[in-house]
């Protein structure tokens, strides 16, 4: 009885670290689930080696995705934004806050447009301002039931850099070509003006003058997206995380690239936004 009341008491205390908004208290979470696992195996068989065991199939989970839909994935070598209307904003219930907020600071809309990336389409509502000399975009994804969304601001340097902060919630699935650089801010962090003021900040400690950026074309925004995404794709294939397919015209991940994600898919685990 004494044992099942620890493990249950784990549990519970696990399930309350990771309700957190504080990253590290939720990862603190993750580490209680673990130890929870170890600590019921311990219990069942009385030995501790089996115990750090039962704590393995943990991060053996993401490999059944990977072997499975992953795997099978081929992706287009060139993908285009297509105009299309955005999806219905009940399912994505920050968006419309999100547009209003961003004309409220001064960015203003350029265009609606979509693609589709394995199974998910990405609708994207761009917008740019010529004073912050700065592109903000609202990511809506869907994929099967799922859906959800976030934001990114982007600057782009004289020099050919890219800077961009983002309240994206996962781990990327590709390697950043050298010269894009990224700024993860907590998923929970949905208002626009936190994240532009965080934009702000992380250009002045990268001693970033706002003279130095590129003033953004409305009319070429779409196009640097597609053109950035080439580029991606084009540095993952040297670097092995992609392979292209029988026909060259779409791309998969390699066996590199599986462990990449599974990498990937672990930090998502414990981090949890």
């Amino acid at each position: 009885m004494r044992e099942t009341l620890v493990v249950v008491g784990l549990v519970v205390l696990a399930i309350g670290l990771r309700s957190s908004r504080t990253g590290v208290v939720r990862k603190l979470g993750a580490l209680v689930f673990l130890a929870a696992s170890y600590v019921l195996v311990v219990f069942l068989t009385g030995r501790w080696w089996l115990g750090i065991l039962g704590v393995v199939p943990w991060f053996l989970l993401p490999w059944i995705e990977l072997l499975t839909r992953i795997r099978c994935l081929r992706l287009p070598v060139n993908n285009a934004l297509n105009h299309r209307r955005h999806p219905d904003p009940a399912f994505f219930p920050h968006a419309p806050e999100a547009a209003a907020s961003m004309e409220e600071a001064g960015f203003e809309h350029v265009a609606d447009c979509s693609w589709e990336w394995g199974g998910m389409r990405q609708y994207l509502q761009l917008y740019w301002h010529p004073e912050e000399r700065a592109e903000a975009t609202i990511h809506l994804c869907e994929q099967s039931e799922v859906a959800f969304s976030f934001l990114s601001i982007t600057s782009r340097h004289c020099d050919g850099r890219t800077f961009r902060t983002t309240n994206f919630p996962f781990s990327p699935t590709l390697k950043s070509p050298q010269g894009v650089r990224w700024n993860h801010v907590p998923c929970e962090r949905n208002a626009f003006e936190q994240i532009l003021a965080d934009h702000r900040q992380y250009l002045t400690r990268l001693r970033i003058d706002l003279g130095t950026l590129r003033m953004p074309d409305p009319d070429e925004i779409e196009g640097s997206i597609e053109e950035e995404m080439r580029t991606q794709l084009q540095h993952n294939l040297e670097e092995g995380i992609l392979r292209a397919s029988f026909d060259d015209r779409y791309f998969e991940y390699s066996t590199r690239g599986l462990f990449f994600l599974w990498g990937q898919f672990v930090k998502d685990m414990i981090r949890l936004c």
